[in-house]
């Protein structure tokens, strides 16, 4: 005889409908005791059909087309944002495969198989939470339970949820499976972020891709569930919460369920706003049109009047930012159909402040709105940061004005040489460049700032060479010498002033002022061999930086007519010849030797065949005034190189030895 269940009073597949005994629970019990659980709106409204996902039907079609024509795969990867029906599909298709009138693309809902997946009572569908069954063990495990046939259903499937969270090593268990399972096992995966996925394992799946829920079949799934609980709603209170959902099913049933919850008959605009500590479309059009006009003291009473209210700040910035990216859209030329948070009524509101604002504003107010948000989740003076980006708004220009303004700039400037691809240009010394006619001077609403004179000093330092700073070239730049990097200081004078012409729709050039003359060189004494190398070490004395250092090296000296000098270098000095030879460095020898000799000097370079520098000859050593010199010059010492070599350092500074 076969043994009594002592828990349920029941033989082994006895039902509901045979005697009890006298302990166990009456059937009505237990179906009221159902009747009481409740069910929250996006479970008992779950599709149950391919034909009942919303916003899906790409799936829907290719998934019914794969069962119609036996290509069901083995292994599908479903992802998507949150609720918008990956979980649902995996348990239609788990329905459709293991139906008893099956497979078959519409199942038939009536079957114990059918019944029981849709409850998440089958034995052989197994829903697996992926977040905290994410190790290797649980797959192991996984992997000895697929070779066991299913109980009673065609196919034993895997439900995977959330399959992102599973570790490296639980993925490497699980690829040889994924890849030949065998023939009675399916694996549908769910998740929200399919780039943490290995690409190994999407390789081994049919991959879909579930967009994300337009708001007119939000609002549509919305009035279908509002009927059947027998209450009213507002049409734009719907619309308020499919936009509020951001394309996701389940949000919005969510929402609506808490407006259920209050009990009342009618969904009203009012009670949305309420419950989810929003403002208004009025309040948002009232608050748009202060910023579109400027007015931030109005705008901060708006605010005010909208806290009052009970709206949070976070809210009513997000809400903000959401209209003027409809602005956005506006000011573009986008169609009324792609305004996605804006009803129909505020339409042309929408479109005065595009028009108003322009497109550029637009987008630095969203910036704004943007930055704001984002500083409020790590601040506790919420407000203050909302006031401050309105504040901050109402304060922008006219930003669409600004590439007419650039534009007519160019012009009056005469426009700048565009620069050769990969050639760097550096400027000439100011001696050597053509002096360019006097151009009109910039509009008084030109909003650069000049630049400090020590900013122009460190910018100019950083392109001079070795020897540090062009003192001469700072002076002469910080006194207002113009650096103009559109000049070609090849060209000629007269070809510079064509190019420079003032466009036919710029005002006209006004007359250049003549330059004053320079003063007369007193006409000294003529150079002679006698005192020319004491004139040499004077202007060695003036001279700094590296052009000092060098300079010295040179020991002879020949003075050809009455005013041109010839310094020699020894031969193995030939990098000091070079250098000195440079414009900008033969410009400051000869301004200094004409400034010393009372008349203008002329020099030239030679180098001579000895290699030997004779003590009759050799001018003094000239000791290095800056400390990068003096690095440089006491990293030669013996003891400072092998230190040097030793600690592969880097000598920084010379400290002076205390008297």
């Amino acid at each position: 005889m076969p043994k009594q269940d002592s828990a349920a009073g029941l033989l082994p597949g006895d039902d509901a409908s045979r005697p009890h005994s006298p302990e166990a629970p009456a059937p009505t019990q237990d179906v009221a005791k159902r009747e009481r659980e409740y069910v929250v709106v996006a479970r008992r409204y779950r599709p149950q059909a391919f034909g009942e996902l919303v916003g899906q039907e790409h799936v829907a079609r290719a998934l019914s087309g794969a069962i119609v024509s036996n290509r069901v795969g083995h292994a599908y990867l479903f992802t998507g944002a949150r609720g918008v029906g990956k979980t649902s599909a995996a348990r239609i298709l788990a329905k459709c495969l293991n139906c008893e009138r099956g497979p078959t693309a519409v199942p038939c809902d009536e079957c114990d198989s059918c019944l029981a997946i849709a409850s998440g009572d089958d034995v052989d569908v197994l829903e697996i939470d992926g977040a905290s069954n994410r190790g290797i063990e649980e797959m192991r495990e996984l992997r000895h339970n697929v070779g066991i046939r299913p109980s009673r259903s065609r196919f034993k499937i895997y439900i995977i949820d959330e399959v992102h969270m599973l570790t490296r090593e639980a993925f490497n268990a699980l690829l040889k499976t994924l890849e030949e399972p065998p023939e009675h096992v399916k694996f549908i995966f769910c998740t929200t972020e399919a780039e943490k996925i290995p690409v190994t394992i999407l390789s081994r799946c049919q991959r879909f891709d579930f967009a994300g829920i337009q708001a007119a079949s939000i609002v549509d799934r919305l009035r279908q569930i509002v009927a059947a609980e027998g209450v009213e709603a507002e049409a734009e209170a719907l619309a308020l919460l499919s936009r509020r959902a951001g394309g996701s099913m389940r949000d919005s049933q969510s929402l609506l369920e808490q407006l259920l919850s209050l009990g009342s008959k009618r969904i009203t605009v009012l009670d949305v706003n309420q419950m989810l500590g929003t403002a208004s479309d009025e309040r948002l059009g009232r608050l748009l049109n202060h910023l579109v006009s400027r007015d931030a003291g109005a705008a901060l009473d708006e605010l005010d009047s909208v806290v009052g209210e009970g709206v949070d700040v976070g809210q009513l910035l997000d809400q903000l930012l959401l209209y003027a990216r409809d602005v956005m859209v506006a000011a573009v030329g986008g169609r009324a159909e792609t305004l996605l948070h804006t009803d129909a009524a505020t339409v042309e509101l929408i479109r005065s402040a595009a028009q108003q604002l322009g497109v550029q504003t637009v987008l630095a107010m969203m910036q704004v709105l943007d930055h704001a948000i984002g500083r409020m989740r790590y601040s506790t003076q919420r407000r203050v940061l909302a006031e401050l980006a309105l504040v901050r708004i109402c304060q922008l220009g006219d930003l669409d004005e600004l590439p007419a303004l650039i534009e007519s700039l160019k012009g009056v400037d005469g426009g700048a040489a565009p620069a050769r691809a990969g050639v760097t240009a550096r400027p000439a010394p100011l001696a050597a460049r053509p002096i360019p006619p006097s151009a009109p001077a910039p509009p008084a609403s030109q909003s650069q700032v000049p630049a400090s004179p020590a900013k122009k000093k460190a910018e100019l330092a950083r392109d001079t060479d070795d020897d540090g700073a062009d003192d001469d070239r700072i002076n002469a730049a910080l006194n207002g010498a113009a650096d103009d990097e559109s000049v070609d200081y090849d060209m000629p004078a007269e070809t510079y002033v064509e190019r420079r012409a003032v466009p036919a729709h710029a005002p006209p050039p006004r007359e250049p002022v003549p330059a004053p003359a320079a003063a007369p060189v007193h006409q000294g004494p003529p150079l002679n061999p006698a005192s020319v190398q004491q004139l040499w070490r004077s202007a060695l004395a003036q001279l700094t930086g590296m052009l000092a250092a060098y300079a010295s090296k040179a020991n002879q000296f020949e003075v050809r007519g009455a005013d041109f000098l010839v310094a020699t270098f020894p031969k193995n000095y030939n990098q000091a010849k070079v250098f000195c030879e440079k414009p900008e460095q033969v410009e400051r020898i000869q301004r200094t030797l004409s400034e010393l000799a009372g008349r203008n000097v002329r020099v030239g370079f030679d180098l001579s065949d000895t290699a030997v520098e004779t003590a009759q000859t050799a001018t003094p050593q000239v000791r290095p005034t800056n400390q990068r010199e003096r690095v440089r010059d006491k990293s030669k010492h013996p003891l400072v190189a092998r230190a040097i070599e030793l600690f592969d350092a880097r000598p920084i500074k010379v400290d002076d030895q205390p008297t």
